[in-house]
C-alpha cells in the first residue's frame, strides 16, 4: 500500500470484484445485518452499518478510523448526525472493528475518485466495486487527512440522511400520512397537525426494515446546524483526567514485557547470542527473531538491562560501509546519469522549456536538499499480543487496525476471523503506525510463549529503526522574462511517492517540465506527515521567494500575480497579508516570510516572524496561518491540527535530521534528533477561509508550508538563503546586524 496509483486501485477493485468483468452490477446495498453481530448490543437496531440507535434515544456512530489527537471521532459524528437531524447530547461513537465489512471504501473511493459524482444507476456498482477492492486488501487506513474528506462526506453524510429518511419512512406509514407532513429534528419525528411525536429510539425497529435510499438528499451547507460548530471533543475529558488507554497503558493478567535491539545496520541479521542469561534476574526467554533479538522478562526495565548486557554478534553487509556523504554523492550521481541518458520519469509537462530558456532575460538555478526525518512519536512504538488456543489477541495503537490483523493473520498462518485487535488511542502516528514492523515483531514474540506479552520498544530502537521520510534534492532552473516573469519552470527531484500532485506548482508559467528519478537506497522509507508535500513545498516555494525577490518583487505579491486567475488562492493571500500586517515595520535582524501551498483538498498559507540573533539562533516568534478547508467542520479542532502541523513541521525545518554512519542511524534519542520545546514554540494565529469547496484535510496540510516560511523570512532578515534543511546547519552568526 505504500505505492498505489489511481490505474493500480481500480484494477484491484475490477479484479477483487470479477463480477464487473462480465457486467453484473456489485451493490452492497444496506449491510447492516451483517455488523451486526460485531457491534449491536442487546436492544440496539443497526440502521446502517455506521448507526446504531439504542431504545433510550442514545445514537452512536460507529467511527472507522483510528483517534491520534486529530478529533476525528467527534467531527465524524458531527457531519452523520448534522444529516440524521440527531440531538448531539445523544450521540455517542465506537470505533469501527478490524472487520471486512468495515474496511474502508470511502477512503479508496475518495483517492481515486475524488469527491466526484457518478451518474446514479452506476452509484451502486460503483460503491460495490470499491468495497471489494478493499475489502480485498484490508484495508481500514487513517491517513492522508481522509477522514473528514471522504468517510465525512462519502460514508457518515450520506448514512445520516439514508437512516433519516428510513425513520421518516417509518413514521409515515405508522401514521398513514406522507413523509412530506412530517419533520425530523433532534431526534424525534413529529406531525405537526396532529401533534403526535415518536423518538429515533422508538422507531428504530421498524425504520430499519425500510429500504435504504443510495442517494439520499443531504443538507446545503446553509441549513448546517452541528458542522461549522465547535463541539467539544470526545477523547479530551479522559485525555485530562488520565483515565484515557493508549496502547502503552495496556495490563493484561498475566502479561510480561518484551524490549528488543535490531542490527543497527540496516538490512544485517543476527549471527550469534549468547543466551545463558535465561531464567536469571526476572529473564524469561531470549528469542532471536533474525534481525534482532528480544528479551522477555517480568518487567520492561529487567527486559532492557538483560538485552544491553547480552553478547550479540552481527553479520557483515555492505551497507556498513556506507554513510551520509555516500548515500548524498551516489543520489547526485544517479542524478546526473539519469539526465544524461535521458532516463527521467516525466512527473508535468506543459509548453517547451528549452526554448524559453533560449528566450529568457534571466536564469535562475538553485539546489535544495532536505535530510532523511523520523516520526518521533511520542508514545514509544509497543504492542501487546496474545497467542492461544489457534487465536491471536493484540492490545495496538494502528492507522489501519485491518491491516495489523491480516498481518498477524498470516504470519501465524491462522484465518482472519481468528486475530482480534483491540485498537487504542494513539500517542502520535504521523504515518508511522500505519506500518506493521512493530505488531509482527510483537507476534513473533509472543508465539514463542503461552502468556500475553506487551513488547515496548525504547526511544533509541524507535530513533534508529524508524521507517524514514527520505532525504531529497531538487534542483530548480527557472527563466525569465524582462519584466521579471517567470516563463519556463524546470524541476529535477528525486524519489516520487505519493500524492501524484505534490510536486505540482500553482503558479501560471506556460513551459513547465517536472521530473524525477529514484536512486537506490538501503534506507527504509515510510508515510511522514504529508508524505511528498513536505519536501516539494520546500523547494517550490523557497525557489518561487528566489524568482521574486530576483525580479525584485515583494514575494506575497509576486505570488498574488502568479495565481491571478485562482480566487481561492487569492483570497488566502489577501487575508494572509492583512492577518500578518506583512508591511508592518520589524525591529533590526528581524524577517518575514511567506509560503502557501495546497495539499490534501486544503489551502494554507503561512506568514512566519523570526529573529536572528547575535549568536547566529533562530527564533520563530510568530506564525499566521491562513487556510480555506472548504468548511471547516468542528473550527476548534481544526485551529488545533493546523497548531499541531505547524509545531511539527517546524521542528524538522530547525533540527530534524537523521544521519547515516557505517550504515546506522546516529541519532537516538531526543537529545539529538531534537523536536519543537514548548519554551522554542512561536505564537500561532490560525484564519480559516469557509469557501465552500469541499471539505479538505485538516492533519497535514499546515505541515509543508512551515519550512519554506521560515527559511523566506530568514533571507528577508539577512539576505542569506537556506537551500539545505535543517536550519540549525547554517552558520547565520556572520549575517546579524549588530545593533547599539
Amino acid at each position: 500500500m505504500k505505492k498505489w496509483t489511481r490505474r493500480a486501485f481500480i484494477g484491484a477493485g475490477v479484479l477483487a470484484g470479477g463480477a464487473v468483468i462480465f457486467g453484473i452490477a456489485i451493490r452492497p446495498g444496506n449491510r447492516a445485518s451483517k455488523v451486526a453481530g460485531l457491534v449491536a448490543k442487546e436492544g440496539e437496531t443497526m440502521m446502517t452499518i455506521w448507526i446504531k440507535i439504542a431504545p433510550d434515544n442514545t445514537i452512536t456512530a460507529i467511527i472507522p478510523h483510528a483517534e491520534m489527537g486529530q478529533g476525528v471521532h467527534t467531527a465524524l459524528a458531527m457531519m452523520l448526525a448534522e444529516e440524521l437531524e440527531a440531538d448531539w447530547s445523544t450521540i455517542r461513537f465506537e470505533e469501527a472493528p478490524a472487520a471486512k465489512e468495515y474496511a474502508n471504501y470511502a477512503v479508496a473511493k475518495g483517492f481515486v475518485a475524488g469527491n466526484k459524482d457518478f451518474p446514479k444507476f452506476l452509484d451502486q456498482t460503483i460503491e460495490g466495486v470499491f468495497l471489494t477492492a478493499v475489502k480485498s486488501m484490508n484495508f481500514q487506513i487513517t491517513g492522508g487527512s481522509a477522514s473528514v474528506r471522504f468517510t465525512g462526506q462519502i460514508a457518515m453524510r450520506i448514512a445520516g440522511a439514508a437512516a433519516k429518511s428510513m425513520l421518516l419512512e417509518a413514521a409515515a406509514a405508522k401514521w398513514k400520512v406522507t413523509v412530506d407532513e412530517l419533520k425530523a429534528s433532534k431526534s424525534v419525528i413529529t406531525h405537526e397537525s396532529s401533534g403526535q411525536k415518536i423518538t429515533y429510539g422508538a422507531l428504530a425497529p421498524e425504520a430499519a426494515k425500510e429500504k435504504m435510499p443510495s442517494h439520499p438528499k443531504l443538507k446545503e451547507a446553509k441549513d448546517f446546524t452541528l458542522i461549522g460548530t465547535s463541539k467539544p471533543r470526545f477523547d479530551i475529558p479522559a485525555k485530562v483526567t488520565g483515565e484515557a488507554k493508549f496502547a502503552i497503558d495496556v495490563n493484561i493478567p498475566g502479561m510480561k514485557y518484551a524490549t528488543v535491539a535490531a542490527s543497527p545496520v540496516f538490512g544485517n541479521r543476527i549471527k550469534s547470542v549468547d543466551t545463558s542469561t535465561e531464567g536469571k534476574e526476572g529473564v524469561i526467554k531470549i528469542v532471536n527473531l533474525g534481525n534482532a533479538v528480544a528479551v522477555i522478562a517480568e518487567g520492561y526495565w529487567q527486559a532492557k538491562m538483560a538485552l544491553n548486557s547480552l553478547n550479540i554478534t552481527y553479520e557483515s553487509s555492505e551497507n556498513e560501509l556506507i554513510s551520509q556523504e555516500d548515500i548524498l554523492a551516489r543520489y547526485r550521481a544517479e542524478m546526473d546519469q539519469a539526465l544524461e541518458k535521458g532516463e527521467l520519469e516525466i512527473h508535468h509537462q506543459a509548453g517547451k522549456v528549452e526554448p524559453a530558456f533560449d528566450q529568457a532575460g534571466q536564469i535562475i538555478e538553485a539546489e535544495y536538499q532536505v535530510p532523511f526525518l523520523a516520526h518521533a512519536t511520542m508514545e514509544p512504538m509497543n504492542c501487546t499480543v496474545w497467542v492461544k488456543n489457534g487465536e491471536a489477541e493484540i492490545w495496538c495503537g494502528s492507522q489501519n487496525p485491518l491491516g495489523f490483523a491480516a498481518a498477524v493473520a498470516e504470519e501465524l498462518q491462522l484465518d482472519l476471523e481468528k486475530v482480534t485487535v483491540h485498537n487504542q488511542l494513539l500517542g502520535g502516528g504521523f504515518g508511522r503506525r500505519s506500518e506493521t514492523d512493530v505488531v509482527l515483531q510483537a507476534t513473533r514474540i509472543a508465539k514463542e510463549v503461552d502468556f500475553p506479552v506487551k513488547l515496548i520498544w525504547s526511544r533509541e530502537e524507535d530513533t534508529q529503526h524508524d521507517v524514514y521520510r527520505e532525504a531529497g534534492i531538487s534542483r530548480m532552473k527557472a527563466a525569465l522574462d524582462g519584466s521579471g516573469n517567470p516563463i519556463a519552470y524546470q524541476n529535477q527531484f528525486i524519489f516520487k511517492h505519493h500524492p501524484p500532485e505534490a510536486a505540482d506548482i500553482p503558479y501560471e508559467v506556460g513551459n513547465q517540465l517536472i521530473h524525477f528519478s529514484s536512486p537506490k537506497t538501503f534506507v527504509p522509507w515510510g508515510n511522514w506527515r504529508s508524505v511528498d508535500h513536505s519536501t516539494h513545498a520546500f523547494y517550490s516555494e523557497s525557489f518561487i521567494d528566489e524568482l521574486a525577490h530576483t525580479a525584485q518583487v515583494d514575494p506575497l505579491q509576486y505570488r498574488k500575480k502568479l495565481t491571478a486567475s485562482k480566487p481561492r488562492f487569492q483570497k488566502v493571500l489577501d487575508t494572509v497579508y492583512e492577518k500578518s500586517g506583512w508591511n508592518s515595520p520589524l525591529p533590526p535582524n528581524w524577517g518575514r516570510g511567506v509560503a502557501i501551498h495546497y495539499s490534501f483538498g486544503s489551502l494554507v498559507a503561512e506568514v512566519a516572524e523570526v529573529e536572528i540573533k547575535t549568536n547566529g539562533e533562530v527564533k520563530v516568534h510568530r506564525v499566521v496561518c491562513v487556510a480555506d478547508p472548504g468548511i471547516a467542520v468542528n473550527p476548534d479542532g481544526f485551529v488545533a491540527q493546523m497548531e499541531s502541523g505547524i509545531i511539527y513541521g517546524l521542528a524538522a525545518a530547525m533540527t530534524g535530521e537523521i544521519t547515516i554512519k557505517n550504515g546506522a542511524v546516529v541519532q537516538s534519542n531526543f537529545h539529538d534528533y531534537r523536536v519543537t520545546r514548548m519554551n522554542e514554540a512561536p505564537k500561532i494565529e490560525t484564519h480559516i477561509i469557509n469557501s465552500g469547496n469541499p471539505p479538505g484535510g485538516a492533519g497535514e496540510p499546515s505541515t509543508p508550508a512551515i519550512a519554506p516560511a521560515v527559511t523566506n523570512a530568514i533571507f528577508a532578515a539577512t539576505g542569506v538563503r537556506i537551500r539545505q534543511l535543517p536550519i540549525s546547519k547554517t552558520d547565520l552568526r556572520v549575517s546579524v546586524k549588530q545593533t547599539t
